[in-house]
């Protein structure tokens, strides 16, 4: 059984237990003083007399906060509420009075004029700070609990955003990856018709996979790499034996968990700078390894080369600026994107990220490289 106080339960057996310890302070109290004072009852008086009273109070504090409820104390304070408070003190006040007066009838003498009296006089102004006290304690309780509830709601409010941010990031890639791809088939079109029915193959089984794997914010590498590869099929279709791709991974990384589509952008933007628009063969390096608790890859390719205004920013073109903004909306500070120059040509854009295993996926099939 629970005992209702506005908007909080409380079992009764605890309920009662507080108002017990209430009454045996008050009852040392009295005796305590009247003790100072050269004349004492027995301490079993003391603890009926306290008991009655706390008890009183017990019996109608869920009513007091019941009424707190309906007229709380918010700033600018009202007139009306504070006049309406003030009047269910006097109220309250003089019920508890006059049901301890009852009760003590029971086991004292005296009639019930006289232990009003007592109870009036001893009590009364006791009687008035308790009732405002459980006014108190009710708008702290209601306070806090609204405070709890305003932080949940902008925690979800927050994560909500963030996902969406998120979700607008990841949506910004398909289009951008599907136009470059899209308009490299139309123009194979004319040249290679066989070439450009095994790319529109090829990105058929990338969007399946895509849409099969990537459900949420992350997957792990050996899924992403997957998709990567797929993507690398479509684009060694495209420049034949120009472009060679290889693929390092270090043995305890394929499981660990990376943002979704993290990985093409970056390939694309190192074809599109490099074989994209140079003469010659180029060779597109994917490697991956655990250094600490951070989980290190890198996308290397010979055929280009990198501005001094470039190196100075984490990305250039939307597929790094992208890609630095994915990475600190899930990661903050603990993850981050460069580019940086090779010796003698290249190009290589290195991702940081926290390291963390996934569940590897059981019918995820084996990366190809080339």
């Amino acid at each position: 059984m629970k005992v209702r106080l506005g908007t909080t339960e409380i079992g009764l057996a605890r309920y009662l237990g507080l108002w017990g310890v209430v009454a045996v302070v008050f009852a040392v109290q009295g005796y305590m003083r009247d003790d100072l004072g050269g004349h004492t009852w027995s301490m079993f008086d003391y603890l009926r007399w306290a008991a009655i009273q706390w008890y009183t109070w017990a019996l109608l504090a869920p009513q007091v906060f019941r009424l707190g409820l309906h007229y709380p104390l918010r700033l600018p304070l009202r007139r009306q509420s504070i006049g309406w408070l003030l009047l269910a003190s006097v109220g309250f006040t003089f019920l508890a009075l006059l049901i301890g007066a009852v009760v003590s009838t029971l086991f004292e003498p005296s009639g019930l004029a006289e232990q009003w009296r007592q109870f009036l006089g001893q009590h009364g102004a006791t009687g008035m700070l308790t009732c405002w006290a459980l006014f108190a304690i009710q708008q702290a309780m209601q306070f806090q609990q609204e405070k709890s509830r305003r932080e949940l709601e902008a925690g979800r409010l927050a994560s909500e955003l963030a996902q969406s941010r998120l979700q607008v990031l990841r949506t910004q890639l398909q289009p951008h990856f599907l136009f470059n791809t899209m308009h490299a088939i139309a123009t194979l079109l004319h040249e290679d018709t066989p070439s450009a029915e095994a790319m529109l193959l090829r990105l058929s089984d990338l969007l399946r996979a895509f849409l099969e794997e990537c459900q949420g914010q992350e997957i792990s590498l050996r899924q992403e790499l997957v998709l990567l590869d797929l993507y690398l099929g479509i684009q060694r279709t495209r420049f034949k034996d120009r472009l060679d791709t290889r693929i390092y991974v270090a043995p305890d990384t394929p499981d660990c968990a990376v943002p979704s589509l993290i990985l093409q952008p970056i390939v694309e933007n190192a074809i599109q700078h490099g074989i994209g628009k140079r003469v010659g063969p180029d060779c597109i390096e994917i490697e991956s390894r655990r250094e600490g608790d951070t989980l290190c890859i890198e996308v290397r390719n010979r055929n280009s080369t990198l501005s001094a205004a470039a190196t100075s920013s984490p990305g250039h073109g939307i597929g790094l600026s992208n890609t630095a903004l994915r990475l600190h909306e899930l990661y903050g500070g603990d993850a981050d994107v460069r580019l940086d120059m090779l010796w003698p040509q290249g190009v290589a854009c290195r991702l940081r990220l926290p390291f963390r295993e996934m569940e590897a996926s059981d019918d995820a099939p084996e990366v190809a490289s080339s």
